[in-house]
C-alpha cells in the first residue's frame, strides 16, 4: 500500500504497521534486545538517529514523542491557541536538535514504561484521527493551522510512516547482531 491519502487507509496502515512492529519486537532474542545499537560501520546511515538511539527504548519514547506533538498541536490549535507543529525554540530546519533533547529525557525511562507510553499515545492518535471526518484530514486549506498540507499527513507521518522507520532500525539492528 502506498502512503494513505484517505482516513480509511490511514487507519488500516496505522493499525496494521503498529501491529508489525509489536510482532517484530516480540521475536527479538535476549541478545538483541541487550546489545546496544551501533551502526557506526555502515556508511550509508549518515542521519543523526542512526547514532541518537541505542536500543529499542530509545527508538519507542521517540514515537510516543512524536504522537505527543501531534495531539498537542491539534489539541492547542482546535481550542484557537494557534501554534506550529514542532515547538519553539525548534523548527523543521532544527528538530534533530528537538529529537536529542526528547531522547535526554527519556534516559532513565524504563522499556516497560516506554512500551506502555507508546501504547497508549498509538492508541490516542487514532481516536483523535477518528474524530476527523475523510474531507478534514485529507483536503487541504481545511484548517489554516496545518499550512499547505493536510492534516491527515501529519497523521501518517506519526504513525504507518514512523513505524516503518522503527521497523528499518530494528530490522538493522538485528543484521548488525547477527553478523558479531
Amino acid at each position: 500500500m502506498g502512503r494513505p491519502t484517505t482516513k480509511s487507509d490511514l487507519l488500516t496502515a496505522a493499525a496494521a504497521n503498529y501491529e508489525k512492529l509489536n510482532t517484530f519486537i516480540l521475536g527479538l532474542t535476549e541478545n538483541e534486545m541487550s546489545t546496544p545499537f551501533d551502526f557506526s560501520a555502515d556508511e550509508k546511515k549518515k542521519e543523526a538517529h542512526w547514532k541518537r538511539d541505542k536500543n529499542l527504548r530509545d527508538i519507542l519514547i521517540h514515537l510516543y514523542e512524536w504522537h505527543q506533538l501531534l495531539l498537542n498541536w491539534v489539541q492547542s490549535n482546535q481550542n484557537g491557541d494557534s501554534k506550529p507543529f514542532i515547538p519553539q525554540p525548534y523548527n523543521w530546519k532544527t528538530y534533530g536538535d528537538m529529537n536529542v533533547e526528547f531522547w535526554k529525557k527519556h534516559q532513565n525511562t524504563s522499556l516497560d514504561d516506554a512500551k506502555n507510553m507508546f501504547q497508549k499515545s498509538h492508541i490516542e492518535v487514532l481516536k483523535l484521527a477518528e474524530t476527523f471526518s475523510n474531507e478534514e484530514l485529507f483536503s487541504k486549506g481545511i484548517y489554516k493551522w496545518v499550512g499547505g498540507s493536510t492534516l491527515g499527513s501529519y497523521f501518517v507521518s506519526v504513525t504507518s510512516s514512523h513505524y516503518d522507520w522503527a521497523m528499518k532500525k530494528l530490522k538493522a539492528h538485528r543484521k548488525n547482531c547477527a553478523n558479531m
